[in-house]
C-alpha cells in the first residue's frame, strides 16, 4: 500500500489568514509549512489545529521574528529546505542558490516564498516550490504537496 504525507505550504500571508485557515479545513493536511511574511500568522494556525504540526520560517517583512530563517522539514522519506527566501536571492524565481543550499543538505525539495509569485519546478535534482501569496495581491494562492513512501513528490500550486 502506497502512503503519503500531505502537506498545505502558504507563504506572505501578511495578516490576511481566512483563505488560509480555510484551505487547511478543506485539504486536511497531515502538516502545514508557512514560509514567513508574517510568521505570527502561524500562532492562528497553531491555535485552529492543534492537531497538525506547524513549522515556520521568517521573512523580510516579520520584525522580532520567532521563527528561524531556514529550517529543514522532514516529511517522510523526503527532508525538504524552507526558507523566505530573500537571503538565497530568489527574486525573479533565480532558485540557482537555494537549489545549491538545498543539495549541500541533501534535500529533494526546497520551498521559498518572498516574490508573491507562484513556481512549482525542479532543478539540479531539487524540487522547488514557491506557493504565491495567500495573503496580498489579485491572485491568492498556496501549495500543496503529496510525499510518497517511495520518496515521490507530488505538488501543485491551488488558488485560495
Amino acid at each position: 500500500m502506497v502512503t503519503k504525507m500531505k502537506a498545505a505550504v502558504f507563504s506572505d500571508t501578511h495578516s490576511n489568514t481566512a483563505l488560509m485557515v480555510e484551505a487547511v479545513r478543506r485539504t486536511r493536511p497531515d502538516m502545514i509549512i508557512h514560509l514567513g511574511d508574517h510568521e505570527r500568522d502561524t500562532d492562528i494556525l497553531r491555535r485552529e489545529f492543534p492537531d497538525i504540526p506547524v513549522y515556520s520560517v521568517c521573512g523580510n517583512c516579520d520584525f522580532a521574528p520567532t521563527s528561524p530563517l531556514t529550517d529543514i522539514v522532514p516529511m517522510g522519506p523526503v527532508k525538504a529546505l524552507i526558507c523566505h527566501g530573500h537571503s538565497y536571492g530568489v527574486e525573479y524565481n533565480n532558485v540557482d542558490r537555494l537549489v545549491y543550499a538545498a543539495q549541500e543538505q541533501n534535500c529533494s525539495l526546497a520551498m521559498f516564498g518572498h516574490t508573491h509569485s507562484a513556481y512549482n519546478g525542479e532543478a539540479g535534482g531539487v524540487k522547488v516550490i514557491n506557493p504565491g501569496t495567500a495573503g496580498k495581491g489579485r491572485h491568492l494562492t498556496y501549495a500543496f504537496i503529496e510525499v510518497f513512501d517511495n520518496g515521490g513528490i507530488a505538488s501543485e500550486i491551488r488558488e485560495l
